[in-house]
């Protein structure tokens, strides 16, 4: 009967070693699900904050992209205002041909007329 009791005691040291290590390992496994959902939790917040500052620089860019192209619509217009290379020349030909210094009063044409 002894050896009843002692097989008894160990059976029962054994499953209280068991329940321990159960514990012991349901605890580990509480702290590493705990772990998780913080890092879940900053890991939202810090995708939260780069979203938001990707949001902002997009519409940075787009104000850019705007005014670059209401510049380049206004720089379009005046580029019609300026005066062709072509139209310059014709104007340089015509001002050759018109040399109003060349051109004789008629009082002066009389009186060139009068002295032959």
């Amino acid at each position: 009967m002894a050896e009843e009791v002692v097989y008894q005691d160990q059976g029962v040291a054994d499953l209280t070693y068991k329940v321990r290590d159960l514990e012991e390992k349901q605890r580990i496994l509480k702290d590493r699900l705990l772990l998780i959902g913080q890092n879940l939790v900053e890991l939202k917040e810090e995708t939260t904050t780069k979203n938001l500052e990707i949001k902002k620089e997009l519409e940075e860019i787009k104000q850019v992209i705007e005014r670059t192209k209401s510049f380049l619509e206004s720089a379009s217009d005046e580029f019609t205002k300026f005066a062709r290379k072509e139209d310059l020349e014709i104007l340089q030909k015509q001002a050759k041909l018109f040399q109003p210094l060349e051109f004789v009063r008629k009082k002066d044409l009389k009186e060139m007329m009068g002295s032959k």
